[in-house]
């Protein structure tokens, strides 16, 4: 009880950056459930399936994850060298204009437009506003505490998810994208008036310094840092099993995030409501197993055998939305939320396994789109038209696999302890 009420007081000075960002991630999330009805309903007026829109849903994923790559570390030398408010500023301003053309108009030019300004958007924000927030955290919060405060950090980023989807189930479509946009300008004026700068503005020297040249250090700084940590995880078997776990899960997992909601839409006649329905499970799921489930099994079992586990959970997740029979099914899928979101990186290379996770994350729409448009379009080969979130099933059996081979050193475990906050503040 009494680290309880610590690590909350620890959490005071933090105020006015948490504040805003809970806004900003409810405002956001409330948007997900709805916009799957709104894009297809503007690309593909009077149908359930739009292959348009799960072209251009991919294309988008994969080039915010080609550019994010070089974007986040620079701007997270920007919010070094420049301060971490107008960072802050700057990345939850984003999303704003983009929704105020979708609260404008619902047409088929307007939704176009509203892909490109968000591409742009997540390019910027995507990552970068919890990268950011993380390293003001440290800037205030004492070393001892700050795990326990990046913990609560990410409790808080899933309470705003559930919270987002509540209001979105609840809400009349006409009116979630007008809020939306209400909470979104709140941030940025909130932050503005009430938040106090960490860090003092460095001047630089060499004042010749383009925005070009700076990007090209940053790349070659991040080139070496993964290069280093590369040569970590080859060097050892069981890195080297983690790293491979991280990338075939994100491959099947980012695959099926990337399709879930427009396949739901076609195979069930779902909208916004069922949407923001299953959402919620997962995000209450999520809450439930890093709050409650992981700290009361992992002194039982262990780190490898809830890894397994929760890998199970994620094919068993797969499956049951890949094969699902009635509109129920989804609901039962959804519940499995509960142990999946426990696949999780750890360790000193944690910074080179998120890497691995992008580039899986980038190439997992340049299946999953074209296959999932052909299983629900009248020429499929075969009545399956979950049949690719099925085949992304393969790649979470695949790294439960490699899971099972893994084999825990005491080097790893040491190195996971000595540098848990690393990768957050990299």
């Amino acid at each position: 009880m009494a680290n309880w009420q610590n690590d909350v007081r620890e959490l005071r000075p933090l105020i006015h950056l948490l504040l805003p960002l809970c806004v900003h991630w409810i405002a956001e999330e409330m948007t997900v459930s709805v916009l799957v009805d709104v894009t297809t309903g503007a690309l593909c007026p009077g149908q359930s399936t739009c292959s348009q829109a799960i072209y251009i849903n991919g294309v988008q994923q994969t080039i915010v994850g080609v550019f994010k790559m070089v974007v986040l570390p620079l701007l997270g030398q920007l919010a070094d060298e420049h301060g971490r408010k107008p960072l802050l500023l700057l990345t939850v301003s984003t999303t704003i204009i983009s929704f105020g053309l979708l609260a404008w108009n619902n047409s088929k030019e307007f939704v176009y437009a509203y892909y490109v300004l968000r591409t742009i958007s997540y390019i910027i924000s995507q990552g970068s506003i919890f990268c950011i927030a993380v390293a003001y955290t440290a800037d205030v919060v004492s070393d001892s505490k700050r795990a326990a405060v990046f913990s609560w950090i990410t409790g808080l980023f899933s309470a705003s998810h559930v919270l987002g989807n509540f209001l979105a189930r609840f809400l009349p479509e006409k009116y979630i994208f007008m809020v939306s946009i209400v909470l979104l300008i709140f941030c940025p004026v909130y932050m503005q008036l009430f938040l106090m700068e960490t860090v003092e503005p460095t001047l630089k020297s060499n004042k010749d310094s383009t925005c070009l040249t700076k990007s090209l250090k940053v790349v070659h700084k991040r080139y070496e840092s993964m290069r280093d940590s590369a040569i970590l995880v080859f060097s050892s078997p069981t890195l080297r099993s983690i790293s491979l776990v991280s990338f075939f899960y994100e491959l099947g997992m980012s695959g099926i995030t990337s399709v879930l909601l427009y396949y739901l839409k076609a195979a069930f006649g779902f909208d916004k409501n069922q949407f923001s329905e299953i959402l919620m499970m997962v995000g209450i799921g999520s809450i439930a197993s890093q709050m409650l489930i992981l700290p009361l099994i992992n002194p039982l079992v262990g780190e490898k055998i809830i890894l397994c586990i929760a890998l199970l959970a994620s094919i068993a997740y797969a499956l049951l939305y890949g094969l699902a029979w009635a509109a129920w099914v989804p609901y039962l899928g959804a519940s499995f939320g509960v142990i999946y979101v426990l696949v999780k990186p750890a360790g000193k290379a944690q910074g080179f396994i998120a890497g691995v996770q992008s580039i899986a994350s980038l190439l997992s729409p340049l299946v999953m789109s074209p296959l999932t448009s052909w299983f629900l379009s009248s020429d499929a080969p075969f009545n399956c038209k979950g049949f690719s979130i099925v085949c992304a099933s393969i790649c979470m059996v695949i790294s439960f696999c490699y899971a099972c081979l893994i084999k825990p050193d005491a080097s790893s475990s040491r190195d996971s302890e000595d540098d848990v906050e690393t990768p957050l503040l990299s």
